[in-house]
């Protein structure tokens, strides 16, 4: 087999073995060509030494000296090559104390994490694949490299790894594997906030993301995500739900699109119905404002992930008003539409619209259709206000505080009070909004 790699990463290695060293391009990069995917990166593994790499390479970047990688600049592409290497003991379930370097590709590679991205390539030797990575591949299997309740105990990241490959792929992950997961799955505990939201994230991304119910029945949610846990054991006894809370989710996140943003809200849109839940004599049950509970819990979550505050007022906002909508056709009208807007921002509606309608297709066939016909008809009248470029905040007013200012009124808090009165006669009627309009208003006192 051949693997068509680019000309710089080749250009590296052929330099490397010139010189008498080994070298090979290594893990993710294989794994993808061999999978018939374009890979994002060419990494590099080598016998060379750090200083050895660097001596025969003019434009280098010093990546990680004391873990072996150097970063080599060609073309304006960047390629680390890393020494081949042997990790101390690890104490924190994280990182090794110590590494060794050594001049074994089998010592190297047996501390790398799963089958699959622990084969190595170049063209001279073709594959190498000492732990049957390949066939792992072609059967669709996530299986440690090794023992694997060592390879947990060395890194747990590769706890939630094991899950985001399994969900990228749509691969099993072997029996083994997955005891030795669960037996060590409270030292995700040490695991930063960081590394554990980009792991979570891509499971989330990814086009199964229904792993995240497998990371639950494994208890490894309950560590990283207790909430998920909580939404996964809240029946829903509702003529408008066929699936628990948890479920439900799920199905919501399978259909918006996989943005960071809208699976998020999707993931945490009804995390606070477990705490909002009633039952009536009926047995119906019931999740009066849940909304603004799941606001709250969604917070906290997403503090928690230490997202960017962008990313956490967005996901809030649709969080927030995912479940409002107009209840019949009748009620559906402009001025409503353009209230909305005007309060969680003309930007959010569009998501918004995504997110309701993901939720309304995760729910039961009752009253569905009708649900679905209310929600276009109220983006369709979203889309003529955004195409008439009607006014929805006080920034499309047209008139401003300097126009006040002229008129004589004092600068203050009174210039404010006008301002937000002309902005709400113009949400109920739009053809208020010229300056010649707005100005007499105020002339008048019609306010």
């Amino acid at each position: 087999m051949r693997i068509n790699m680019p000309d710089n990463a080749r250009a590296i290695i052929d330099k490397l073995i010139s010189r008498g060293y080994e070298a090979y391009i290594v893990g993710g990069c294989v794994r993808d060509s061999l999978l018939g995917n374009e890979p994002k990166d060419w990494d590099i593994t080598t016998s060379a030494s750090p200083l050895e790499v660097k001596k025969l390479f003019s434009h280098t970047i010093d990546t990680g000296l004391q873990h072996g990688t150097v970063t080599i600049l060609a073309d304006g592409e960047a390629y680390e090559v890393t020494t081949y290497r042997v990790d101390g003991k690890y104490e924190d379930h994280r990182r090794p104390k110590e590494v060794t370097f050594t001049k074994s590709l089998e010592e190297d590679v047996l501390r790398r994490d799963f089958t699959i991205n622990a084969m190595a390539y170049n063209e001279e030797e073709g594959l190498i694949d000492l732990h049957g990575g390949a066939k792992d591949l072609q059967e669709g299997i996530i299986r440690c490299v090794g023992v694997a309740s060592q390879r947990f105990d060395e890194d747990a990241l590769r706890i939630l790894r094991a899950l985001r490959f399994a969900a990228r792929f749509d691969f099993t992950i072997e029996e083994e594997t997955k005891k030795a997961m669960i037996e060590k799955r409270d030292f995700l505990r040490d695991i930063s906030a960081e590394r554990i939201r980009e792991e979570l994230t891509k499971i989330l991304l990814s086009d199964h993301p229904e792993m995240l119910v497998t990371a639950y029945e494994m208890g490894i949610t309950k560590v990283i995500l207790p909430e998920w846990d909580r939404m996964m054991m809240t029946p829903q006894n509702n003529p408008h739900h066929k699936y628990s809370v948890g479920m439900h989710t799920l199905a919501g996140i399978q259909n918006i699109e996989p943005t960071v943003v809208l699976r998020y809200a999707m993931l945490l849109h009804d995390a606070g119905k477990p705490y909002c839940r009633t039952t009536d004599e009926n047995g119906i049950d019931h999740f009066r404002k849940h909304p603004l509970k799941g606001k709250e819990i969604a917070r906290d979550v997403l503090h928690r992930l230490k997202f960017d505050n962008d990313t956490i007022k967005k996901v809030l906002t649709l969080v927030e008003w995912h479940d409002w909508r107009f209840v019949d056709r009748k009620e559906i009208n402009k001025k409503s539409v353009r209230r909305l807007a005007n309060k969680i921002g003309k930007d959010a509606c569009y998501p918004l619209f995504r997110v309701q309608k993901a939720d309304i297709m995760a729910q039961s066939e009752y009253q569905q259709q009708t649900k679905l016909e209310i929600l276009a008809a109220t983006k369709a009248l979203f889309d003529e206000i955004i195409e008439d470029e009607e006014c929805l905040t006080l920034k499309d007013l047209k008139i401003n505080g300097r126009d006040l200012v002229a008129m004589g009124i004092a600068p203050g808090r009174e210039i404010g009070y006008i301002l937000n009165k002309l902005l709400e006669a113009v949400l109920d009627d739009p053809e208020l909004n010229t300056r010649e309009v707005l100005l007499e208003m105020v002339e008048k006192g019609n306010i």
